[in-house]
């Protein structure tokens, strides 16, 4: 066997507040009928990589379900397979930390090469060009980098290279950063010079971008491969909420093409009938899934499956997933709403001027998006402001208020 990849999916995503609070990050439902590890996953089997192991960690029942045996990236086969690695009497502490946790399953596998990935990005790529280019280079290990915007960079890993990609210096989430050149977590390592690695650094909390890459460039040879095309990290609800939307935009083809023969993201998908428009039903530039009923108005928006839009709803600038209901003259604007939601008549969701943040949590909530946690139950007749935090503890019976303002976390 040539190429093992493992992917990191035990992420806890905690900028992502409710949508991740019962969820791994990986398994947040994303443009529509998607979860953002499908697009790590598709990438592979389009890579022809099919020895895969998915790392997981925390709550990882959801992701668990939807991964299953992986039949729907045709990893079923005899000749592939996806194992799913969740830590048992210990907890994974670093990205590096995760794989040595699970160095015994490397060694049965015995690959040359292991490829590790993220699984909470948005994009697609063939493994297979910087699988080649690390042959190529004769290379320990290559890292995968795009250029950020250098206000950005400090976010990021930041690489420092010669004229031929070789990495001079790293720098993990540096104050002043002298490259706007950033790690994007992809890493292919040849398997003996990874575990060399694991084994030899003593770190409680061992990481790829502190502890294991920066050792390297001194002792091996390290290499950057760029990439160019599209590529998002969804971590935050601005983030989630703006990559969404630009998947259902006019341009979006040129952005990351979804429909593409040659390159199919792959799913589990849910047995629905048809998506149903009624006779006042207005719908633009947005996704509408399977199983979706609408008879009110959708304007730049994205519905997951099961979706149900009454007559006079309207929403707009909005994520709603599977079987949430949208009763009949409710407005929302610039809303994310988990699964099994329902807004009750009337009621208006995302409205006024005041961008106050949001109160509890100014560092996830303060670009006037309102969300909504799985099975939250809106009532009748409510005003709802911007920058709102409502968890699917906020019993109905609990919401006393009829105009909740912005910034407000209701429990």
């Amino acid at each position: 066997m040539e190429t093992l990849a493992l992917i990191l999916a035990g992420g806890r995503g905690t900028r992502l507040d409710i949508l991740s609070e019962k969820r791994s990050k990986p398994s947040v439902p994303f443009a529509g009928k998607y979860r953002i590890i499908d697009f790590t996953l598709s990438n592979c089997c389009n890579s022809q990589i099919y020895d895969i192991a998915i790392l997981t960690q925390y709550l990882p029942m959801s992701l668990n379900e939807h991964i299953g045996v992986g039949k729907p990236w045709d990893l079923d086969r005899r000749d592939s397979g996806v194992t799913l690695l969740q830590p048992h009497n210990y907890w994974y502490e670093g990205t590096a930390d995760a794989v040595l946790k699970n160095i015994a399953f490397i060694k049965r596998r015995n690959p040359k090469y292991v490829l590790i990935l993220s699984g909470d990005h948005i994009y697609k790529m063939d493994y297979r060009k910087i699988i080649k280019q690390h042959i190529e280079k004769n290379a320990d290990l290559t890292i995968a980098c795009k250029i950020v915007p250098l206000e950005e960079a400090s976010r990021f890993g930041i690489m420092e290279t010669d004229k031929n990609l070789k990495i001079k210096k790293f720098s993990e989430k540096p104050k002043e950063p002298k490259s706007n050149l950033a790690s994007m977590g992809i890493y292919v390592f040849n398997t003996d010079v990874l575990l060399e690695a694991l084994t030899s650094i003593v770190e409680k909390e061992l990481d790829f971008g502190s502890h294991i890459i920066p050792r390297l460039i001194y002792i091996k040879k390290v290499f950057a491969f760029e990439y160019s095309d599209y590529w998002k990290d969804v971590g935050t609800y601005e983030s989630y909420l703006e990559t969404s939307l630009e998947l259902a935009s006019p341009n979006a083809k040129e952005i990351l093409d979804m429909y593409d023969p040659n390159w199919k993201v792959y799913t589990k998908s849910e047995e629905l009938p048809a998506v149903k428009f009624g006779l006042k039903s207005k719908v633009s530039q947005s996704l509408i899934s399977n199983g979706c009923v609408i008879d009110g108005e959708v304007f730049n928006s994205i519905l997951s499956p099961g979706v149900t839009i009454k007559e006079g709803a309207i929403v707009r600038n909005s994520v709603l997933l599977n079987g949430t209901v949208i009763e009949e003259n409710a407005i929302l604007d610039n809303c994310i709403l988990d699964k099994n939601c329902v807004v009750g008549k009337n009621t208006k969701i995302g409205v006024g001027d005041n961008y106050v943040p949001n109160e509890e949590n100014p560092k996830v909530l303060s670009c006037g998006i309102n969300v909504c946690g799985k099975g939250t139950k809106i009532p009748n007749d409510y005003i709802i402001e911007r920058n709102c935090r409502i968890f699917p503890s906020a019993h109905p019976i609990n919401i006393t208020a009829k105009h909740i303002k912005s910034g407000t976390t209701l429990r």
